[in-house]
Order: C-alpha cells, then sequence, then structure tokens
C-alpha cells in the first residue's frame, strides 16, 4: 500500500484479522516514502476494567508492531457532541502525506446507541452515519476504516439490539459505497468485494 487507495473499508467478524490488515496497511505506506504519517483514530471507551485491560493490551501491541503508528482517541467525552468528534478529527488529521486508520466503526456505533453507563444513547443515528458520510468526501489522504460484519448470524433477541445490528449495517453500507476498496477479512485472509488489490 505504498500508493494507498483514497478510502477503504475493511470488515470482518471478531479476531478476522481486520485490524492487523489494517495496521500493515498502514506499515506499508510509513515506508513507500520519506515524511509520510499514520495516525490511528481509536474509537473504544472503557466502560470496564475488562475493555480498559483489552485498550491498554490493543495499544501495547500496536506499539510493536507499527511503531510510527500515532494514536488519537475520539468520542471520550460525555456532551452531546462526542460522537461528532470521530468525523471532525477525520476533516482536521486528514493531509495527502497522513494516512487515517479509524478502529473501529462498531465501536464508535455501538457508544452511539448503547452508550456506557451514565451516557444518554442519541436517538437519530441515521443523521449521525450521514454525518460521518459527509466527513469523508473530499478528504486530501487516505483513509482505512474498520468495522465489523455482524449480520451474518442469527437474528438477535430483543428491539435494541436488533435496531443496533440494523444500524450496524445501515453503517457499513453507506461508507461501501463511499469506499474505493472494500475488504473483507475471513480467518485471516482478505477477500476483496469491491476495488482492485
Amino acid at each position: 500500500m505504498a500508493d494507498a487507495v483514497r478510502l477503504e473499508l475493511i470488515l470482518g467478524g471478531q479476531k478476522s484479522g481486520k485490524s492487523r490488515c489494517a495496521e500493515q496497511r498502514a506499515q506499508q505506506w510509513l515506508a513507500g516514502a520519506p515524511g509520510r504519517r499514520a495516525l490511528l483514530l481509536a474509537t473504544a471507551v472503557p466502560g470496564d476494567e475488562e475493555m480498559r485491560q483489552r485498550i491498554d493490551r490493543h495499544r501495547r501491541e500496536r506499539a510493536l508492531r507499527v511503531p510510527g503508528l500515532q494514536t488519537r482517541e475520539v468520542g471520550q467525552g460525555l456532551g452531546p457532541d462526542r460522537m461528532r468528534e470521530l468525523a471532525q478529527a477525520l476533516r482536521h488529521e486528514s493531509a495527502p502525506q497522513t494516512l487515517l486508520l479509524v478502529d473501529c466503526l462498531t465501536l464508535w456505533l455501538t457508544q452511539a446507541i448503547m452508550p456506557p453507563p451514565g451516557l444518554e444513547p442519541l436517538a437519530d443515528s441515521e443523521a449521525l452515519i450521514e454525518h460521518l458520510c459527509l466527513s469523508l468526501t473530499g478528504l486530501p489522504g487516505p483513509v482505512l476504516l474498520v468495522g465489523n460484519e455482524i449480520g451474518l448470524g442469527v437474528i438477535p433477541l430483543g428491539p435494541p439490539v436488533r435496531r443496533f445490528v440494523d444500524e450496524l449495517g445501515r453503517l457499513n453500507q453507506a461508507v461501501a459505497a463511499r469506499a474505493d476498496r472494500v475488504t473483507l477479512m475471513v480467518a485471516g485472509c482478505p477477500l476483496q468485494v469491491k476495488g482492485g488489490a
């Protein structure tokens, strides 16, 4: 990925290798020419101790795998605009020599619809998705977006979870429609769904 596509969506199930694929693309970008930068926009919020430990482990492992990858956490605030921080960061940080890696869209949407205790869910996820997609238009540098493909199994019980699965499907479709390349990760193997190699 010395010359990155403008916008790529990397989807997969849990532990499918999607984040590792995105990190490899970032590493290739950094090695492709001097003066390049790669920035991870991390969307995970440490809502409990297990998640805090998971985030810390990912930070340590990522620093070893991709030493030049910088990290900025987004959506960590408590205010009503916390979910718009991702779109703002994309617009603010994008530059021709900077690759942005968003990991992950699924956690970002989860925190909007089913946030940690103490935060109100956002009622209008459709407007939030549209706001994010609009921010992806015309960015000067390449962007990798990582997300889960979770609609392949049993229909979930309960309206809140069904709503989340539906909204995640809408988010994935909206981003994929704008993406130059869509990659589906299965057991660590990349499958090109849209765009060239």
